[in-house]
């Protein structure tokens, strides 16, 4: 990390150290180890579930044992994304960080402050000997960013808290006291493989420099989808020539917007010029659009190798056809909270398998249950119309928002008091593992912040470095000021 004075030490000392240790998702071997060896370091006692989800305890600073008991809870695991041009192995390299001013971010790649910074200060409470608490325990949880994994595998009783504090939010000033649900859906075509005939010319056309994002933090922004992009040119292209699908890619996870696209294709060898005039037409269009909110939008178009297969016409026409009928974006906004989005789908990425099987796989989320499984339902009609097989993964519950919660009015208090200004209490249009927590510990109370983060999920990853600070000066006052036991 470059050399300047980051505060509070502590929690940039712990966030460096982290960022040295790889966690993508379902790969968190490394990252629990070090939990658990901390914990022990530390002479605390430390639990390991069967997930990996790591619980590490600290008792009450003297004269505070009475307090109820606060769990700090962040998730280990980060999203994996980096810039095509960046050479950089998740498995094995550490986060190379940058400080950029007054803004972190790392060099090409996601930064993993979506949770590493939740992580890092509830380690920094864990060591801390200079602050007032009562007993704390600090559950870090697993597999958060592609499926919520640890948090549906937490038992009862692993865990003892009265009120969980949730350190995984991105808006500093912001109390978050309710998530939406969701839900992934999935189509699979199995198409044949054909011959391309002779006298075919081949092209790459690609679509990338889109700013993506997290398909429930940003979907309001009105970003382009690289997937829906590149299948309108696809789709654009086919009703004017003969076209081949050799290969289609893109997007890579369920819960970011995706960034790249692609499509190796072959058409009639006159139609060699006149395909890339359309191509200069779809660009303007796209251009008048989306050039306000992508302004480095680029597609492109070059000559490819020959290619002696191609995709069966069938399976092409449905394919294109049901990534155009796919719904993305915002479908409907809240009518409780304004500004809030209450219901969207993410078609998240396009791949090839093996086996001559094109996989679709698409992301709903909702704050209201019945909404969430309808738009489930809109897209499984869109993917079965066109022939395609359908399955679901396993949806999660929302955190339905509690304004009378005892630790939101002292989070508020405490906002007030050390800042001078009121916080915002807001829902949140993404799945945060509250609602999950709520199934198995149901009395818990609960409130999710944390410092200022953008361009999550994505390489143009960020965190403001003054409202670390602040994000944990107001954990420490909550901290303090937590109610005693009911007697």
């Amino acid at each position: 990390m470059e050399k300047i004075d980051l505060k509070p030490t502590n929690v940039f000392h712990y966030f460096a150290e982290i960022s040295k240790i790889p966690r993508p998702s379902k790969k968190e071997e490394k990252i629990i180890a070090y939990l658990k060896a901390f914990g022990e370091r530390h002479n605390l006692e430390t639990l390991v579930d069967e997930a990996g989800n790591v619980l590490i305890k600290k008792p009450a600073t003297p004269g505070k044992e009475n307090l109820k008991t606060v769990v700090l809870q962040s998730h280990v695991d980060m999203v994996c994304e980096k810039n095509s041009d960046v050479r950089h192995d998740f498995l094995k390299d550490p986060i190379e960080i940058v400080v950029d001013g007054e803004w972190m971010k790392a060099n090409g790649t996601t930064l993993g402050a979506d949770n590493g910074i939740g992580v890092a200060a509830e380690l920094a409470v864990l060591t801390a000997g200079d602050i007032e608490h009562g007993p704390v325990e600090c559950l870090f949880t697993v597999d958060e960013e592609t499926g919520l994994t640890g948090a549906f595998a937490l038992k009862p009783g692993f865990m003892n808290g009265d009120i969980l504090l949730n350190l995984d939010s991105e808006d500093e000033g912001e109390i978050f006291i309710g998530c939406s649900g969701g839900m992934d859906s999935v189509a699979e075509f199995t198409y044949k493989e054909v011959d391309v005939p002779a006298g075919y010319f081949f092209f790459r056309v690609g679509v990338r420099g889109l700013r993506g994002g997290h398909s429930g933090c940003d979907i309001h922004l009105g970003l382009g989808n690289a997937n829906k992009i590149l299948n309108r040119f696809l789709s654009r292209t086919a009703k004017e020539y003969d076209l081949y699908l050799c290969e289609i890619g893109g997007g890579h996870l369920r819960n970011a917007i995706p960034r790249e696209a692609y499509a190796v294709c072959a058409v009639p060898f006159e139609a060699k010029e006149s395909i890339r005039v359309d191509l200069n037409i779809f660009i303007a269009d796209m251009g008048n659009e989306l050039g306000k909110v992508e302004p480095d939008m680029e597609l492109t178009m070059e000559s490819e190798t020959a290619r002696a297969k191609a995709v069966d016409r069938d399976t092409t026409a449905r394919l294109l056809k049901t990534l155009y009928a796919i719904p993305h974006g915002v479908y409907a906004m809240s009518p409780d909270i304004p500004g809030l989005v209450e219901t969207s789908n993410n078609l998240a990425s396009v791949k090839m398998k093996e086996g001559n099987v094109i996989r679709i796989e698409t992301s709903q989320r909702s704050s209201v249950l019945s909404s969430r499984d309808d738009m489930a339902n809109t897209v499984r009609a869109a993917m079965e119309l066109g022939g395609a097989k359908v399955s679901f993964g396993n949806g999660y519950p929302g955190w339905k928002p509690d304004p009378d919660s005892e630790i939101l009015k002292i989070a508020v208090a405490s906002y007030k008091k050390l800042f001078g200004t009121d916080a915002k209490i807001k829902a949140i249009h993404a799945g945060l593992e509250c609602g999950l927590f709520l199934e198995k510990y149901p009395s818990l109370d609960m409130i999710s912040f944390g410092p200022t983060l953008q361009g999550v999920h994505s390489p143009d990853e960020r965190m403001f470095i003054p409202t670390v600070d602040k994000f944990w000066r107001h954990l420490l006052d909550i901290l303090a000021n937590i109610p005693q036991k009911n007697k």
